[in-house]
């Protein structure tokens, strides 16, 4: 069995355009997203329920992402804290808030591709359907000038300062037990309507900054 035959068939391609259908009829109008919430909690239950099955098929590419991810985490962190130490001197009221998302293009690496599946990608990232992403892939990084361990140490930051530094809740744990997962891997796995086989494939990210001076926001990118 291949990971691709389990992502295609005529059922699923057919909750796959309705998201999409959906989605882009939700652009021009007001709404709660109530109903079509649950299409991509739907599909979130098919994928993972079928894929799950194979999870050493998956395992190479669960490994290469949380690598990947550690080191954009990484990245934002040290950029995070470094325009806070360059902007702290303004006063005791600056705040800095860092949050990581996944790239906005459709991942290369999919075993699935296609015309519609960056529109599918666009829907799935929208923070109106998939509610616990709006923070991005991890809980976001605030400075605000305190010894809150969570802002200024990069392991307790990602989940890695207890043991055992794993988080790989839902996973096989004996085929999983060294793999070193870290806390957002669990945040997209268990708590965003990402399907393990959405994001796995990523292999790029970026970040948005914030910093709050005197009640004034300056975003960077």
């Amino acid at each position: 069995m291949n990971i691709k035959d389990l992502l295609q068939d005529d059922a699923l391609r057919t909750l796959e355009d309705q998201i999409i259908m959906s989605f882009e009829g939700l652009w021009s109008k007001d709404h709660d997203y109530t109903d079509e919430r649950s299409l991509i909690e739907v599909r979130k239950t098919i994928i993972n329920h079928r894929v799950l099955q194979y999870q050493d098929l998956l395992l190479p590419d669960i490994i290469a992402f949380n690598d990947t991810m550690s080191e954009a985490l990484r990245e934002m962190f040290d950029k995070a804290h470094a325009v806070y130490e360059a902007n702290k001197g303004f006063g005791e009221d600056v705040e800095v808030e860092a949050c990581c998302y996944l790239s906005n293009d459709y991942p290369a690496l999919h075993p699935v591709q296609g015309e519609n599946r960056q529109d599918l990608w666009n829907a799935l990232q929208d923070s109106g359907w998939n509610l616990l992403y709006e923070g991005g892939v991890a809980f976001p990084l605030q400075l605000r000038g305190n010894d809150d361990p969570d802002s200024n140490d990069f392991d307790e930051f990602i989940g890695m300062n207890c043991p055992p530094p794993n988080w790989n809740e839902g996973l096989d744990q004996e085929l999983t037990k060294d793999l070193h997962l870290i806390q957002a891997f669990h945040n997209l796995f268990d708590h965003t309507d990402f399907t393990i086989t959405d994001f796995i494939y990523c292999r790029e990210f970026y970040y948005e900054i914030k910093v709050e001076l005197r009640n004034e926001a300056q975003q960077n990118h």
